[in-house]
């Protein structure tokens, strides 16, 4: 959501019209911000800085590592705080939401391969098949046997 549609929102949000036909151009330009907002994509970005990308490497080597940023941290030698900052700054999300995206990438690949979903929760990190179901909805849009199913289908 860029800078501008929140807080148009928040100020639609405001019952008060300060201007006869405010709310009504405000309106406008929500619904032409909201036409410009690009789809979610799965697009996982990478960083430029040394020690980002040290913790990176070593979650795509092994997508379901369950370390915690902390960990990660004292591996590479970087702060928790640091490489949280980074993760923000560099990347434009969170360090869950990073690995979520990864996980779902290396997911994915495994559904393609016709693995099950329990199996491919518990390979990609997941603690178990319910939250792997709920991450990756959130992300792709339709449950992981949705996708097999849609792929099976499209290959008939």
């Amino acid at each position: 959501m860029s800078p501008l549609l929140r807080e148009a929102l928040l100020a639609l949000t405001d019952r008060r019209e300060p201007r006869p036909g405010a709310y009504e151009r405000l309106r406008a330009v929500v619904i032409d911000e909201l036409a410009e907002t690009p789809e979610q994509s799965l697009h996982l970005p990478e960083p430029r800085d040394d020690r980002l990308r040290a913790v990176t490497d070593l979650l795509h080597a092994d997508p379901g590592r369950t370390a915690t940023l902390a960990e990660l941290g004292r591996t590479v030698g970087a702060s928790e705080r640091t490489l949280s900052r980074l993760f923000h700054t560099e990347l434009g999300m969170s360090f869950h939401r990073w690995r979520t995206i990864l996980r779902v990438h290396h997911a994915l690949v495994h559904l393609t391969d016709g693995r099950s979903v329990t199996e491919t929760a518990t390979e990609c990190g997941w603690s178990n098949p319910s939250s792997f179901i709920e991450a990756f909805t959130e992300v792709v849009g339709q449950t992981p046997g949705r996708y097999q199913a849609d792929l099976r289908g499209g290959a008939k």
